[in-house]
């Protein structure tokens, strides 16, 4: 009996960075390894392997989630962004600036997964507090710089973005 066999495989379609794709997976395929061995797309870090690092967080529909807790069939009919679709948009041109600034990320191990991340929170629009930022980023763990750089970055793009002046 062979194991993987392809009438076991499921076909999914999806759009992919914004481009829609079609493929053929096992029903058991993590989308974290599928995006990284089928798509080519390494960007999605796979730290822990239980959700708990935040390295593989990608936006599914608009929300970050973590995809080595999610089965690539699941994402049929659905958006997923990877890092690889957004780090070099030049809506992030203030994000990676500030970064680079506050030595926010050191080896890059978990930059895609922040990146992300933060990305969801800019979205939201928000004039967030530094507590509230480092709330909105506590699912993601960097071993390397204290998050300190990482919380005054967010904290620097946000109040550019949405602190509204006073004239």
């Amino acid at each position: 009996m062979e194991l993987h066999n392809s009438e076991n495989k499921l076909n999914i379609k999806f759009k992919l960075n914004n481009k829609f794709v079609e493929k053929k997976v096992e029903p058991r395929l993590l989308l974290s390894d599928f995006l990284r061995n089928n798509c080519g797309l390494t960007g999605t870090h796979v730290g822990c392997e239980h959700g708990i690092c935040g390295a593989c967080t990608i936006l599914f529909n608009g929300n970050p989630i973590r995809s080595c807790l999610m089965l690539a069939a699941q994402v049929k009919n659905s958006h997923i962004v990877t890092i690889e679709g957004v780090a070099n948009k030049d809506e992030y041109k203030d994000l990676r600036q500030a970064l680079k600034k506050h030595h926010a990320l050191q080896c890059g191990y978990c930059t895609p997964g922040f990146f992300i991340t933060i990305i969801s929170l800019l979205n939201e629009k928000v004039n967030y507090s530094e507590t509230d930022i480092r709330k909105k980023l506590s699912g993601n763990i960097c071993r390397c710089t204290g998050y300190t750089g990482i919380i005054l970055a967010v904290s620097e793009v946000i109040k550019k973005r949405y602190t509204k002046e006073i004239s």
